[in-house]
This record gives C-alpha cells, structure tokens and sequence, in this order.
C-alpha cells in the first residue's frame, strides 16, 4: 500500500513536473511571441513616425509658409484683410518678395491705413506689388534686371557686395522653399507708385 501511495505521488509529482514544465515553455514562448508582436508594433510606429515626419519636411505653400513664420505675422495680417490668403494656397506659381513685420512695423501709420477696409483695391494692390507670377530663384536675378509684378509695375534689382535688393529692399533671407514658388524675404515694404 506505501508503494502504491508511493507510485501515485511519484505519479502524481511527475506530472505536476511535466504541467510546470509545458507551461513554462508555453508561458516562455508566449512571452517571446508578445515581445516579437511588441517589436513590430514599435517598428510599425516609427515607420508611420518617419512618414509623417517627411510629410511634414515637404514644402507647404506661401500661405502655410507665412503663417508658420512669426517674422511674417504682419503680412499675414495683411493678406487676411485684402482677402489673398487663398490665391497664395493654390497651385499656380509665385515668388514673393515678403517683408518681415520690423518692415511693416517701419511704415506703421501707411500700414494701419491700409488695413481699414476702404482702403482694401489699394492694400491688395501694395501686396500684389510684392509679388512676380512663376519662380525666380535669387541666383536667377541679375543686376538691372527688371521684374513685372502682379500689380503691374516694374520692380528693379541691384546686386552689390554680394547682396540682393529689388525695389530698393534689402533680401535678408532668399529661397525660402515652397510648393507653389518661392519666397524672399526682405527688410522694406515696397509701395508702387499707383495705389
């Protein structure tokens, strides 16, 4: 009878062994199953990660570009009010010569009479002053040279000690990317002779 009870826990213990053993193994291999699952999530997660991250590298178009710029908030504003945000977030190309705010900021009271709503033909036609249909990059602009701008007029460049101007305004920063242009930035606002 004590080998009989003998055997049974013999038997007993045995397979007691071999259940903790398939179940280690099991829970062994379901652990490297999670951690691989896991590892192709995480792979998963930084592939959609790279791909949003060179989404948003691309160029965007003039009017993202200038709202993201805080140095362009002043044209921005300007371009709100004489209504041309949308014609720089389409796919027709332009390059516009953008003066920052301390530009803007030079010529204050002309600035805020602009902005008045009666004055909107002339703000639209200061801000089209600024700007030359297709994309003209700063190494295609020669001295002398003689832009026409979607207001009409003429703009004029210079180039001396290295540096670029049109219109008699500085560009403090050239070539900046686009998808639809390209964009200059510059130090003076520019006022045609017709308004």
């Amino acid at each position: 009878m004590k080998t009989q009870k003998s055997l049974i826990l013999v038997g007993v213990f045995a397979l007691f062994a071999i259940l903790v053993t398939s179940c280690g193994d099991g829970g062994k291999a379901a652990r490297e199953k999670a951690t691989q699952d896991s590892i192709r999530v995480a792979d998963s997660l930084t592939a959609v990660q790279r791909v949003a991250d060179s989404i948003a590298a691309l160029p965007k178009s003039i009017a993202e570009t200038a709202i993201n710029t805080p140095n362009l908030s002043t044209l921005v504003a300007a371009l709100s009010a004489g209504e041309l945000v949308d014609v720089f977030k389409g796919t027709d190309a332009f390059t516009v010569f953008a003066p920052t705010n301390d530009a803007f900021a030079a010529i204050q009271s002309t600035v805020d009479m602009l902005l008045k709503a009666e004055n909107k033909s002339k703000l639209q036609n200061v801000l089209k002053y600024h700007v030359v249909a297709g994309t003209v990059k700063a190494a295609d602009l020669s001295n002398g040279q003689e832009l026409t701008t979607l207001q009409g007029e003429k703009l004029k460049v210079e180039l001396k000690d290295g540096k670029v101007f049109v219109g008699g305004a500085e560009v403090t920063n050239a070539d900046v990317a686009v998808n639809n242009g390209v964009v200059h930035m510059t130090n003076k606002v520019l006022v045609p002779k017709k308004m």
